[in-house]
């Protein structure tokens, strides 16, 4: 058995990391590295000190049948994005890489066509982050540009 690629090793982390969610829908896990170190991790969960949608036993988003992609502010977690770059100092992360791999809670498959929320690339660009790497299959992933976010200003449409 083959030596894992940089990428996958930390897709394979990010993984782990999702396993702290508390999503009902799909959880997220994600990590931002520079210079081959982890600079922070994060999960999507409820706020400090309010429930999560687990303890909870539902989600407004889903009761309210609200499609994938749209009504964010409707959802009870800071998403896993978010919470990895509250974690980290701006001067860390300028020129970071973040990874991003999803699970649908349901079936425990990876999450098809991840893709981080219009609220989500705005933090990310102002993060100073460089790329994202989101895992496709479980050794297949995309690299995202963050310039991307800005010339495809999904928030405009």
């Amino acid at each position: 058995m083959g030596r894992i690629d940089k990428h996958n090793y930390y897709l394979d982390l990010a993984e782990g990391v999702l396993a702290r969610g508390t999503c009902l829908r799909r959880n997220h896990g994600a990590i931002i590295v520079k210079n081959d170190e982890i600079i922070a991790t994060g999960y999507a969960g409820a706020p400090r000190g309010r429930k999560n949608c687990v303890d909870l036993g539902f989600c407004k988003r889903e009761k309210l049948n609200i499609p994938r992609g749209e009504r964010y502010e409707l959802c009870r977690s800071v998403h896993a994005e978010q919470n990895a770059i509250i974690s980290a100092r701006r001067a860390d992360m300028i020129g970071a890489t973040m990874y991003l791999v999803g699970k649908d809670k349901k079936t425990g498959e990876l999450a098809t066509n991840t893709e981080s929320c219009t609220m989500c690339k705005r933090v990310t660009i102002n993060s100073g982050i460089s790329t994202v790497i989101i895992r496709n299959t479980q050794k297949d992933y995309r690299i995202v540009n963050v310039n991307e976010y800005i010339e495809n200003d999904d928030s405009m449409e």
